[in-house]
């Protein structure tokens, strides 16, 4: 019987012990994530077409540039290296006004807005002449 009084003593003893103690409730705010700064748009080869996808991409920068009340957007358009600098160039420029456009389109005040081209410049993927890259076929949009 020893053992069987040593056990109810034991359990009478933790719930004394449970009993005393406070109970402590964390509440946590809500993270709340901040919308993104970045949005890059692909195009397709020698186009400055927006895809579906692309589209999207352009209303979520968009939203989010209207959300958080951004003071500028800046469009940089962006090409593979396949053909020459000098016609990269205006492509890249045809893209970024492809993007702009839609920007504003959405609601975006125009006034906000720069754009430039940066041909072949400035890689994502570094590669050599003349191959085709889709992710440097792109458009990047910064909020500021």
């Amino acid at each position: 019987m020893k053992p069987v009084s040593f056990a109810a003593f034991a359990a009478v003893g933790i719930l004394a012990a449970c009993a005393q103690q406070e109970e402590i409730v964390l509440i946590e705010e809500p993270v709340v994530a901040a919308p993104a700064t970045q949005y890059t748009v692909y195009f397709g080869f020698d186009s400055a077409a927006l895809t579906e996808l692309g589209a999207e991409t352009v209303g979520t920068a968009a939203a989010a540039a209207m959300t958080t009340a951004s003071s500028s957007i800046s469009v940089i358009g962006h090409t593979d290296t396949v053909g020459s600098v000098d016609y990269n160039q205006g492509l890249s420029e045809r893209r970024a006004a492809t993007v702009s456009t839609a920007l504003v389109g959405e609601g975006v005040n125009p006034a906000i807005i720069t754009s430039a081209g940066r041909s072949e410049t400035e890689l994502a993927v570094a590669t050599a002449d003349n191959v085709r890259e889709p992710r440097n076929r792109r458009v990047e949009i910064t909020l500021n």
